[in-house]
């Protein structure tokens, strides 16, 4: 996740939803550490797990097990006390800050960054991650009222919410996305984008400057019911990488 290789764009993979598929019956399988080992040795880039609040799907243990076992996992976390401290105990390579409503199916959107108070939050969790050498990254909309708070926040990277343009796309909302990383790049803050993304919508996503990397969980989980773990990551890095 530190940069791009002759200008291809990461691949990061989301495996929560193996956690929900193991948690629907109690069992101790499928286990999300061997779909993540599977997915890396197929091309994967880095692992990406959201430990909720509810822990609806991602368990303590599970993040546990993926910070030994692979080697750059990227912890989506709500901006909350708990949170951090068990990222501080873990010490991933990156943590992501998303909103987190309980009734919410998925996250619906990006931070507020115009609130005053959780701007006051994360500069202090900002401060704390990056004494142990965790990387943050702060899940926003595709918005420069918006992004225009992110320098003084000291993240390392943003994603940006493409639910918006995955759910509907068009040119307005593309637009949004493209000059969005075109914002970021100017400020040097690091690129990344995620959220509803098929291999029609990350081929799209990829071709946009200063995207270095995609976070794709869903699709590629349903995909892999299918053909498996491995054809569906090697095709989504066929589409991401760059000749």
């Amino acid at each position: 996740m530190d940069g791009k290789v002759m200008n291809d764009v990461l691949l990061g993979v989301n495996i929560d939803h193996v956690a929900t598929l193991r948690n629907a019956r109690g069992t101790s399988y499928p286990n999300p550490l061997d779909i993540a080992l599977a997915a890396v040795s197929a091309g994967a880039d880095f692992i990406t797990v959201h430990l909720r609040e509810d822990r609806r799907h991602i368990k303590d243990q599970d993040v546990r097990n993926l910070k030994n076992n692979i080697g750059k996992l990227n912890l989506e976390i709500a901006p909350t006390h708990e949170m951090l401290t068990i990222a501080k105990q873990i010490k991933p390579y990156s943590i992501c800050i998303v909103p987190e409503n309980r009734k919410e199916i998925t996250t619906e959107g990006g931070l507020d960054l115009t609130n005053e108070d959780l701007r006051g939050e994360l500069i202090i969790l900002t401060k704390e991650a990056h004494e142990l050498d965790i990387k943050v990254s702060l899940f926003v909309e595709p918005n420069i009222e918006q992004l225009k708070y992110v320098k003084e926040l000291q993240a390392d990277i943003v994603e940006l919410h493409t639910g918006n343009y995955c759910n509907n796309p068009s040119a307005k909302e593309l637009e949004l996305i493209t000059n969005a990383a075109k914002h970021l790049a100017e400020h040097k803050i690091e690129c990344h984008a995620g959220h509803g993304l098929t291999y029609e919508s990350a081929a799209i996503m990829a071709k946009i400057p200063h995207i270095s990397a995609l976070n794709i969980g869903h699709f590629l989980i349903c995909s892999a019911l299918f053909y498996g773990i491995e054809h569906s990551i090697k095709k989504m890095k066929a589409i991401l990488t760059k000749n």
